[in-house]
């Protein structure tokens, strides 16, 4: 029985949760802890340099490339859903931006403030992981693993970009994660010395040798292993050959919100009729797997300008780039060491709404959608996101075989007020991007362009133009209604054994980027998790 059980814990995804539980659960040496990863390890250099992020949209080696289904609401086009396939997860991809949301979305998963996910309950998680080198209050922790940092330098249209919020009549804000959201400036980054500061080089490179912790890369997790209801294992595929693996303790997914609800599907976990519709028994039926997706949709606005040091410039002219080079190599600074945007504001759509509802951001490049070829002349972009969408998708296996993509429906931009708060969006940002600061800067609008004004017009614009901020949550949602699929300890409904600790827990979608609180996440589990034993 001893060989049997090899492992106390198997996490399953060394993502931005995974990799901190895998940390927390081995540090005491009192567990054997398994971690798989169906990706690779993150030697890709680019993965490192904050700018390489760019270049890994349609990079397999490092991302799943799934797409999502075509709908009515977005022009029945299939919009990219990239999701990181290697060490760190999307967190060795994404765009480094560090916004933990506000106070009240942590306050509606938990109402009655008694299940210990409220904002009071949470913050200290955050401050736990978090290593942040230039904000020393209540709200931020010193010594973490994740590094969070300021840019290490100003630009003239990311200065410009907060002033026009100012002349807007919006406050300045110095710190989004502090104890209000509301206002205008520069974005902290998970970045340290110039380099990426992933859940992998944070939490798993320092204690990779911990001779309790077995870290499996290039290995698929097919299907949970179950003993009637109680998950004892996982089943996977390396090489193509069979490998099974066994826990003692608990099975824990941190696989993310389109490929946990996977795993559950394919192991008989879900809603019946799709089960067996592709011949899976059915271990236990929860409705809630798979629904409840959602995601931050977005509007770019794109300017052509008369400021001639953007990322456009810089690539276009050799010794621009070169000097780029130089400044990142020696100094650490310049474009190489810049995350997808430098500057935001979050403000109101409307003065009968107490906190922000929009996220507003200025990049500093132009291109047609994310992961394109930049225009060959100067331009920024201003990306226009509602926080909190009430548009609801989900994600659904497509066939038995682990390897299929699954179905992903996000129903994007489908519900009426989504569609109408957009609207308006758009059209408050363009009032602040016509104020004296930014629009010195701006030879004209590229995009959508003077044609598009009416509101009819952006609407049309936004359903066939519009991207997303790859912020995807949800999908096994957290509670104790009809469609929650794990309880308020994260273990799944009705199964013994058995744990999820990712985005795919959140009810509802946070406002603002999600990888610092899917790391929050982690840190949460894994207190509940060594409480719990």
């Amino acid at each position: 029985m001893s060989d049997k059980y090899k492992y106390d814990f198997i996490i399953v995804g060394a993502g931005s949760a995974g990799c901190v539980l895998a940390n927390r659960l081995s540090e005491s040496g009192k567990f054997n802890i398994l971690l798989l990863e169906a990706g690779r390890k993150d030697t890709n250099p680019w993965i490192h340099i904050p700018l390489g992020y760019g270049k890994h949209f349609s990079n397999p080696k490092v991302n799943w490339l799934y797409t999502s289904e075509p709908s009515d609401s977005t022009g029945n086009r299939r919009i990219s859903q990239p999701r990181g396939k290697v060490m760190g997860g999307s967190s060795s991809i994404n765009g480094l931006v560090y916004i933990r949301g506000q106070k009240e979305d942590y306050d509606e998963w938990d109402v009655k403030k008694n299940k210990g996910w409220s904002y009071e309950d949470v913050l200290p998680f955050f401050c736990k992981s978090e290593s942040n080198q230039n904000k020393d209050s209540i709200y931020h922790g010193k010594l973490g693993e994740l590094c969070v940092s300021n840019p290490p330098e100003k630009h003239v249209l990311a200065d410009a970009f907060i002033n026009a919020g100012l002349d807007s009549g919006y406050p300045l804000n110095d710190d989004f994660n502090g104890k209000k959201q509301e206002g205008f400036g520069y974005l902290q980054m998970t970045v340290k010395n110039g380099l990426r500061s992933s859940a992998a080089t944070s939490f798993i490179k320092p204690i990779k040798k911990r001779k309790n912790l077995t870290i499996i890369t290039n290995i698929l997790a097919s299907k949970i292993i179950f003993d009637g209801r109680k998950a004892i294992g996982i089943s996977c595929l390396e090489n193509n050959i069979k490998k099974d693996f066994y826990s003692n303790k608990e099975v824990i997914l941190t696989c993310g919100a389109i490929n946990t609800p996977q795993l559950l599907q394919l192991s008989g976990i879900g809603e019946s009729q799709l089960l067996e519709s592709h011949n899976i028994d059915v271990i236990h039926e929860l409705p809630g797997v798979g629904e409840n997706l959602q995601d931050h949709y977005n509007g770019r606005i794109i300017y052509k300008t008369n400021a001639k040091n953007t990322l456009n410039d810089s690539l276009r002219n050799p010794l621009k780039g070169l000097r780029e080079i130089i400044r990142y190599v020696f100094l650490r600074k310049g474009f190489l060491n810049m995350g997808s945007s430098v500057v935001a504001g979050f403000i109101k759509t409307s003065n009968k709404i107490t906190r922000p509802d929009l996220h507003i951001s200025l990049i500093l490049f132009s291109t047609d959608k994310a992961g394109d070829a930049l225009h060959k002349w100067s331009g920024f972009s201003i990306i226009v996101r509602l926080l909190r969408p009430k548009s609801r998708g989900y994600v659904r296996i497509k066939s038995n075989n682990p390897k299929d993509d699954p179905m992903i429906q996000p129903n994007y931009f489908m519900d009426k007020d989504d569609r109408k708060d957009l609207v308006n969006g758009f059209q408050i940002t363009r009032k602040i991007m016509n104020s004296n600061p930014i629009k010195k800067y701006i030879i004209s609008e590229h995009s959508p362009g003077n044609d598009c004004q009416s509101n009819n017009q952006i609407e049309d614009f936004l359903a066939k133009k519009g991207g997303i901020s790859y912020h995807p949550v949800g999908t096994c949602k957290m509670g104790d209604d009809k469609l929650a699929v794990v309880d308020y300890s994260l273990k799944v409904h009705g199964i013994n054994g058995l744990r999820i600790a990712d985005a795919s827990i959140m009810p509802n979608i946070v406002s603002g980027n999600t990888n610092a609180p899917v790391i929050m996440i982690g840190e949460k589990a894994a207190d509940i998790i060594l409480k719990d034993i």
